[in-house]
C-alpha cells in the first residue's frame, strides 16, 4: 500500500505536472509546482504570500515580472549540469513562457526580496560523500548560497548504484543544532542505454515520539513529502542515475539547513575519509549520463 506522503507522477491537472501547495501537503510552508509547457507555452501566475525560485528541468524560456524579463537558458535534462534560476518575491504577478518542464519551488514568506536571476555558471556545485555514497549537489538556492526569506532549495544527482541522503538525518525541531524544515523530494530517473525507464527507492522513518514510516519505489515525476522524521537513503538502482529536487522551508526564526544524523548511522561519515569520490562525478553538460 502506497503512503499518503507519496505523490505519483501525473497526479496534477494541466498545465502542471506537479502541483503541491502547503494545504495539499498538510503543512504550513513549502510548495512545488512543475509546469509542463510542451513545445511552446505561457502561463500567468501570482506569488501571493509565497516567494519562488524558478528553474528549467528540461527546456527553457523566460520569466517576466514587473516589466523585467529574465532568461532561463535551455537545459537538455536534469542531468545536463546546473540550471539558470530566477527568484520572484511575494505579492507579484509573473509569467513563465517557453518549452519543456519548469519547476517552481515555493515557500511562504513575509519579507520582500528583489527579483533576480542566477546563471547556471554561477551555481555552486558540491560533491558530497565518497565511494557508493557519492553524490553531486547544485546549491542554487541554499541558505549559504542565496538570500531569501524562508525558501531553501537545491538539486542532487546520485550515480546509478549509489546511496544518497545518507546517513539518514532529520530536521524537524528548532534547536541549537537543528532547524525545523518541511521538505519535498521531486525525482527524475535516467533511462537505460536501451531507453527503458529507471527507478529508485526513498525511505522516511520516525522516532518513538513522532512515528512515520515511508518506503517507496520512485520513478520520474514522483514526489515524496517529508513532514518530519529521519529521511534517507535515496537509492539509485544500478544502471539508472537518480535526480531529486529538494524544496524546504520551516517555522524557525533562522533560515538554515541544520540537521541531526540518525545516531546509528552517523559513523558512516568517518568512513568517507578513506574512500575516493565516485569517478563518475562531477556530471557536466559534456558528460550527460545515459545509463551506466
Amino acid at each position: 500500500m502506497r503512503s499518503k506522503l507519496y505523490i505519483p507522477a501525473g497526479s496534477a491537472a494541466a498545465p502542471f505536472a506537479v502541483a503541491i501547495t502547503p494545504e495539499d501537503a498538510g503543512w504550513a510552508e513549502s510548495s512545488l509546482h512543475v509546469l509542463d509547457l510542451g513545445t511552446e507555452g505561457s502561463v500567468a501566475l501570482k506569488t501571493g504570500d509565497t516567494e519562488v525560485m524558478i528553474l528549467p528541468l528540461a527546456g527553457g524560456g523566460t520569466v517576466e515580472c514587473g516589466g523585467e524579463v529574465f532568461e532561463l537558458s535551455p537545459r537538455a535534462s536534469v542531468f545536463d549540469g546546473p540550471a539558470d534560476m530566477v527568484y520572484v518575491g511575494i505579492e507579484q504577478d509573473y509569467t513563465v513562457s517557453g518549452r519543456g518542464r519548469i519547476a517552481i519551488c515555493g515557500a511562504r514568506a513575509t519579507t520582500s526580496f528583489p527579483n533576480r536571476r542566477v546563471g547556471a555558471a554561477d551555481v555552486a556545485v558540491e560533491l558530497r560523500g565518497a565511494g557508493n555514497c557519492s553524490r553531486q549537489v547544485h546549491n542554487f538556492g541554499t541558505a549559504t548560497a542565496f538570500e531569501a526569506d524562508s525558501l531553501i532549495a537545491c538539486e542532487v544527482i546520485t550515480p546509478g548504484g549509489n546511496w544518497s541522503s545518507y546517513p539518514a538525518h532529520k530536521h524537524d525541531e528548532n534547536t541549537e543544532v537543528e532547524t525545523q524544515l518541511e521538505e519535498i523530494y521531486y525525482f527524475e530517473i535516467d533511462d537505460s542505454p536501451a531507453g527503458t525507464p529507471g527507478f529508485g527507492y526513498h525511505r522516511v522513518y520516525g522516532t518513538p515520539e513522532r512515528p512515520i514510516e515511508v518506503l517507496e519505489e520512485v520513478r520520474s515525476g514522483d514526489v515524496v513529502l517529508v513532514p518530519h522524521g529521519y529521511h534517507g537513503p535515496s537509492i539509485a538502482a544500478p544502471g539508472h542515475h537518480m535526480y531529486y529536487l529538494n524544496v524546504m522551508a520551516g517555522s524557525g526564526p533562522t533560515r538554515a539547513w541544520l540537521i541531526c544524523d540518525d545516531p546509528n548511522h552517523t559513523w558512516l561519515r568517518g568512513s568517507w575519509e578513506h574512500q575516493e569520490i565516485d569517478p563518475r562525478l562531477p556530471f557536466s553538460p559534456s558528460s550527460e549520463p545515459k545509463g551506466e
